[in-house]
């Protein structure tokens, strides 16, 4: 079958598998809070590791292709109440625990976390690393908006012992940033990813996408060979998730025929792929890429490569501990999830109650599934296939039409994903999902390709 032919085929709605099972499968009304906290406390006496999500969802303007939760304002007073409740929030984690947690990945993710002043970002970490201990590998990053990143937020926070900063880029070219109202030019980019070289940070990250409204192969060019004068040390590479249905009017500020979709869409991925490999950085996982001497791609070429909330990582806390409005975590064995309302999470951790509302609690056979769909999605293998078969025995005549298709080779223990056909990973991981088949009165994915 031809490439086209195969994109085609696959390019059907489905998860980017940063769970299993995926949010919406969760449960809302019946969440056993009790249960949950149990499960944690039992996953923090195996293993006293932790990783800590926080969520800072302000900006100061909309970016019109975002799919994150956020919430748009210009006043800053803002700042120090929600720091307050992420305070009161982190000392309820605080509470199941009966030793200092051992602090192995810390992520500020937003909204845009650089929103908030180095003061204040200083005062919260001041209060969290009080409270842990810091080992001596640990992976502390957060994500940093190129034109309000200042050389103080750099420096504060590689004080607190960060030495990652991810920085959002996306594309370079004026139509495609006036479609998503993304104003930077590539000099703030360059400005802001040489100070923090400067300090010392030590994997610096420029956030790419690919399949936003007016992009081109000439537009794609460009900014990827603008990105590559700069040699950050990571790059992600992401596929643009049109989901309007789920973030309402903040994505329908272009219409769906200013989007490259299907062959098009991934023939800017590949072209972007080409040029990343013709300069030295090396494909991680799905949509990922690395220089050689980046700690990604060597935990990738160990095997030790790990997938959660906070995308891919080389460490794998046992608990993951997500604080703020709308914050993911998980224990060994279960899911939480924050309320997405800003004004009731506050309410809550401010009258000392639990702000999650949702999350699962997994079963043996879905521990698994979770564990073949990391390793697929991680290293584009697994080894467990034996034992999933035996309660899911279609299991092989679903990846016989993928190994026919030229995806994937596999025997009755292991999978292997061809090259070629890491640009379908999403889909194989589709295949050890058993909530797919239940039906949904409205969309819930992004495409896969």
């Amino acid at each position: 079958m031809e490439r086209h032919q195969l994109i085609e085929k696959y390019n059907v709605a489905g998860p980017r598998y940063t769970s299993y099972p995926t949010v919406p499968a969760w449960k809302t009304e019946d969440f056993n809070l009790p249960e949950w906290q149990i499960d944690v406390q039992k996953t923090f006496k195996k293993d006293k590791s932790i990783g800590v999500y926080i969520h800072l969802p302000y900006c100061e303007s909309l970016c019109t292709f975002c799919a994150c939760h956020k919430h748009i304002t210009i006043n800053h007073s803002v700042e120090l109440p929600y720091i307050e409740a992420l305070i009161k929030e982190w000392k309820l984690y605080l509470s199941l625990f009966d030793e200092k947690p051992v602090l192995k990945e810390l992520h500020l993710g937003g909204g845009t976390p650089s929103f908030f002043s180095p003061k204040n970002l200083k005062w919260l970490m001041d209060e969290l690393m009080e409270h842990v201990v810091i080992p001596e590998e640990h992976a502390y990053g957060f994500e940093g908006h190129p034109m309000n990143t200042s050389r103080e937020h750099l420096q504060t926070l590689y004080d607190a012992g960060f030495r990652r900063v991810s920085f959002g880029v996306q594309d370079y070219d004026l139509a495609v940033q006036k479609a998503i109202n993304r104003h930077q030019p590539f000099k703030k980019v360059k400005e802001v990813t040489e100070i923090a070289r400067e300090i010392g940070y030590t994997s610096i990250s420029h956030d790419l996408v690919y399949g936003l409204p007016f992009q081109s192969k000439e537009s794609i060019q460009d900014t990827v060979q603008k990105t590559l004068t700069l040699r950050p040390d990571r790059l992600s590479f992401y596929s643009y998730a049109h989901v309007p249905w789920i973030k309402g009017n903040g994505q329908r500020g272009y219409s769906e025929e200013n989007l490259p979709s299907g062959t098009e869409k991934r023939a800017l991925y590949d072209l972007g792929k080409e040029l990343f490999q013709a300069a030295g950085y090396q494909e991680v996982g799905m949509d990922h890429f690395a220089l050689t001497n980046d700690e990604l791609f060597t935990a990738q070429k160990a095997g030790d490569l790990h997938r959660n909330f906070m995308g891919y990582t080389t460490e794998n806390a046992a608990n993951l501990i997500g604080l703020g409005v709308s914050a993911i975590g998980n224990s060994a064995t279960s899911y939480a999830q924050n309320g997405k309302n800003l004004k009731t999470y506050l309410e809550k951790v401010n009258n000392g109650q639990w702000p999650v509302i949702k999350g699962h609690l997994l079963d043996p056979s879905e521990v698994l599934a979770r564990r073949i769909i990391e390793d697929i999605m991680c290293n584009f293998h697994s080894s467990r296939l034996g034992e999933f078969a035996i309660q899911n025995p279609d299991i092989y005549e679903k990846l016989t039409e993928m190994a026919s298709d030229g995806i994937l080779i596999f025997n009755k223990q292991e999978l292997v994903v061809y090259p070629e056909g890491r640009a379908f990973v999403r889909n194989i991981a589709m295949l050890f999902d058993a909530y797919l088949n239940q039906n949904s009165p409205k969309p819930i994915f992004s495409k896969t390709i």
